[in-house]
């Protein structure tokens, strides 16, 4: 038989977290984020949960190309707008929207050729200083664009800095206003966390990591008090079990000692299915649906789960690394992520080719 690991995605919580967000902004428009094959996720597979979206929002040509192949007609949005000028060319083909964020842009739209106008999202940077024109030339950018016979429609956007945190979005959302109060054009300012956590709304809100079942704001708030649904499920299986005497250890760099007899589960996952090989012990995993955590160090192929809570545990227990667990359990990916020192998007898209992927019925 095959290794016990696989990955499952959810289309039925993608769709869930999709109308969250649209609830949060029922006058908007919802670009449902998909790059970095839809956070991991694979778009091939996150699409039937996500096609309810007014559009797509991602990086790459090939994947808009992909969303195109999947007969989806709405719009598709290059966030990073063309890398080259001849990136326009598949833009006009694929009737892609695109992002302007930068004079060179400028210069390729205007010597495109084309029979169809592109409809184009002009970007400020109102203070994140990663793309986007600063508000001093932002206006001239905007006045050469609407003089283009290759432009359709102008619309406006930005992207907070520290829309999860302390500091949040007043700051740009001041900066933004004053560089653009005069200017006509849809807005698109609210990414997930603006969205949830400053019930922030516009022309078109971008919802990313709330569709795919992680809090934009964690430990702020966690996914139930969002009422967001896992839409990733890691999964594998007991291998083995061990029983520790009082100061035996577990694992390479003997990590972990038990401090009294234990029973302990040897796991088949760990850092080249994806799974962080910085997380600790005590990191939560679910065995046979009941918390408990992980012991030691993790493996390139192993990792040790403590079985003191669940004394009936033994080879072929299911483990929930992250995602929905049986009998309607589930363990957040953020609490993982947490656990070990990162975030929930990392870990989505660290998943490694070579665990299965499946789509949940």
């Amino acid at each position: 038989m095959p290794r016990p690991i696989e990955a499952l995605i959810h289309p039925a919580a993608l769709a869930h977290n999709l109308a969250r967000a649209r609830a949060a902004a029922p006058d908007a428009r919802v670009w449902a984020v998909v790059k970095a094959g839809a956070y991991g996720h694979g778009i091939e597979r996150a699409y039937p949960g996500l096609r309810g979206a007014d559009g797509f929002a991602l990086l790459d040509l090939a994947e808009a190309q992909q969303l195109r192949a999947l007969d989806w007609r709405g719009p598709i949005l290059l966030l990073e707008g063309c890398f080259e000028a001849r990136d326009l060319e598949l833009c006009s083909r694929l009737n892609l929207w695109h992002v302007i964020h930068t004079e060179a842009q400028i210069d390729w739209l205007a010597a495109h050729k084309t029979h169809t106008p592109h409809r184009v999202f002009l970007k400020l940077n109102s203070g994140m200083n990663r793309l986007g024109l600063r508000p001093a030339a932002f206006r001239a950018a905007w006045t050469r664009l609407n003089a283009l016979p290759q432009v359709d429609e102008i619309s406006l956007m930005t992207h907070f800095a520290d829309a999860d945190g302390e500091r949040g979005v007043a700051r740009q959302l001041a900066v933004f206003e004053a560089a653009t109060h005069d200017l006509p054009g849809e807005r698109s300012l609210a990414n997930s966390a603006a969205l949830l956590r400053h019930g922030l709304r516009n022309d078109w809100v971008r919802a990313g990591i709330v569709c795919y079942g992680s809090a934009p704001d964690f430990p702020a708030h966690d996914i139930r008090h969002w009422g967001l649904q896992p839409a990733m499920t890691l999964r594998s299986r007991l291998i083995a079990t061990q029983t520790l005497a009082a100061g035996e250890s577990v694992g390479y760099g003997s990590a972990f000692t038990a401090a009294a007899a234990m029973r302990i589960g040897v796991v088949a996952c760990g850092y080249a299915d994806g799974y962080p090989r910085h997380a600790g012990t005590d990191t939560p995993v679910l065995v046979d649906g009941v918390r408990t955590g992980t012991l030691g160090r993790v493996s390139m192929d192993m990792l040790a789960v403590d079985l003191t809570p669940v004394p009936g545990a033994a080879i072929g227990s299911e483990v929930t690394l992250w995602g929905q667990g049986p009998g309607g359990s589930w363990l957040a990916i953020d609490d993982v992520a947490h656990a070990a020192g990162t975030i929930g998007y990392e870990l989505m898209c660290a998943l490694a080719p070579r665990v299965p992927v499946h789509v949940s019925d």
